[in-house]
């Protein structure tokens, strides 16, 4: 029992010794705490009157910045408005000054101005003595002469003139001369400048073309079974194949020679392509024309490229590519304009006027050739008309108008261009007057046969031997093309003038064409 109350009494012990020493801890750390939170109040305390003093401190040095700021804004201001003042009263002495200047100059004017009235009334009055002592002095004279003072002027006159005329007559006489001789010369000069720096070709148009063949086999392949083929092409071109013994070679013969151009395409892609029937020979032939019309229009920018001319409408670009497949007595009506232009633009040069509109006008001059010939009027009134229509300068037109003297050349770009057109068209080689015939010829042959009603197209071809003559199987019946073709031949009797005889040949032929869908 002893060992377990001393156990009992030794816990009893420490529980009490754990006891006291939390409450002595307690006591102790509350002791600590109330120290610590005494010491912050004072500390806190001490930090807000120590924050109260710098903000007072810090008060009074801005209340002293401003009233120091103040005091110099106001001494600046008070600055700047002495200097104003000083500057204004310096300005009003200066305007016074000046004002009283002219006061001044003002009165000295009006004092002249005084004087010169005064002085003219002087002069006016010494200018009346003048003239009454000249008007008396002239009354003594007529009486002494007898005559009046009109009288003596108009015998004087008479006697100089009298005296003078012919000795002006004269001179007039040499320097006519003289100036006519350094002209011509000139002229002569300027000329043959021109021509010795224009190379021209002078090989004219032919009227027939060639194409080759790969085999003789070929031939009767475009001849076709009856002929249907060859029959074909020339009745939708108006060109004429002849098919002879040369060896593989087709000859084309037309006077047209875009006409030309298109058969000989339509040939060459027909060989090309290996099918040659009718329904293929009139698709060919349609593409065949559209080439044509692009190379028309390319032959157009290359020639206004080569003369150097900008600012050309379009369609005058167009209708100039036209020119390449037109002559004029043989010679290519492209290549004659371009020469023209040439000329013109190197005389100008020469003399010191406009090269540029020279040229433009030499280009431009036989512009109305591309049109075809079923066009009313000269190619000069077609020219003109269709120059007006795209806003061309007036220079321009007027040398297009005056360069065969339709009118008289009234600058000196016209003159220029008639000029260099009859050196283009007088050089030798240049023209040929019957080939110009022959082709006027034909297109006569054309135009009658084109004129009759029902007429669709009409071809003269076989050198204008035979006219092709395609008509409107709605308006011509069979019946009728007899009729037709013998008043056209009483036509071309009439009016024509021809060697031989011409065949007449009328087409008409019906279709009737559908689609299955």
């Amino acid at each position: 029992m002893q060992p377990f109350v001393v156990v009992i009494i030794s816990v009893v012990c420490l529980i009490v010794g754990v006891i006291a020493g939390t409450f002595v801890g307690i006591a102790y750390r509350k002791k600590v705490g109330e120290a610590e939170i005494g010491s912050a109040e004072e500390e806190a305390k001490r930090i807000k009157e120590d924050a109260s003093k710098d903000a007072e401190t810090i008060k009074k040095e801005a209340v002293v910045n401003a009233k120091e700021e103040a005091l110099r804004i106001k001494t600046e201001a008070e600055r700047d408005a002495k200097n104003r003042r000083a500057e204004m009263s310096r300005m009003e002495n200066r305007l016074n000054q000046k004002e009283e200047n002219l006061d001044r100059k003002t009165d000295a004017l009006e004092k002249k101005n005084e004087q010169l009235d005064k002085k003219l009334k002087d002069n006016e009055i010494l200018r009346e003595k003048i003239q009454e002592t000249l008007n008396e002095q002239l009354q003594v004279l007529e009486q002494t002469a007898g005559m009046t003072y009109d009288e003596a002027r108009s015998v004087l006159l008479e006697r100089v003139e009298s005296e003078k005329k012919e000795e002006i007559a004269q001179r007039m006489d040499e320097l006519e001369a003289q100036f006519k001789e350094e002209a011509d010369e000139k002229a002569k000069n300027i000329i043959t400048l021109a021509i010795q720096r224009c190379a021209a070709d002078q090989v004219s148009e032919a009227t027939i073309s060639s194409v080759a063949l790969p085999s003789e086999e070929m031939k009767g392949r475009i001849i076709g079974r009856e002929g249907r083929n060859i029959q074909k092409i020339e009745t939708l071109t108006g060109v004429e194949l002849i098919i002879d013994d040369t060896p593989e070679t087709i000859t084309l013969s037309g006077f047209d020679p875009v006409r030309r151009e298109v058969a000989r395409l339509t040939l060459e892609k027909l060989i090309a392509d290996g099918r040659i029937h009718p329904a293929r020979i009139e698709e060919t032939v349609e593409k065949a024309k559209h080439e044509v019309e692009l190379s028309i229009k390319q032959a157009g920018e290359r020639a206004v490229y080569e003369a150097g001319v900008h600012g050309l409408h379009p369609d005058l670009v167009k209708l100039l590519g036209r020119l390449r497949y037109r002559t004029s007595y043989g010679q290519n009506v492209l290549k004659h304009s371009l020469e023209v232009a040439f000329l013109a633009g190197m005389m100008a040069d020469e003399l010191g006027a406009d090269g540029t509109l020279a040229r433009r006008a030499g280009l431009l001059h036989d512009i109305g050739k591309a049109f075809p010939h079923d066009v009313e009027g000269t190619h000069v009134e077609l020219g003109v008309n269709v120059l007006k229509k795209y806003k061309e300068s007036k220079e321009v037109i007027h040398a297009v108008e005056a360069h065969h003297n339709d009118v008289e050349p009234q600058t000196i770009v016209a003159i220029l261009v008639q000029a260099a057109d009859a050196i283009s068209a007088a050089r030798p080689g240049a023209r040929r007057e019957d080939l110009e015939n022959y082709i006027r010829r034909l297109e006569k042959l054309e135009e009658i046969a084109g004129g009759f009603e029902g007429v669709e197209k009409a071809y003269a071809i076989q050198a204008g031997r035979e006219i092709r003559v395609m008509v409107k199987p709605e308006v011509v019946s069979d019946e009728s093309m007899k009729v037709v073709a013998r008043d056209m031949a009483n036509k071309i009797q009439n009016e024509v003038k021809y060697p031989g005889q011409i065949k007449i040949h009328i087409i008409r032929e019906s279709r009737a064409v559908e689609y299955a869908k």
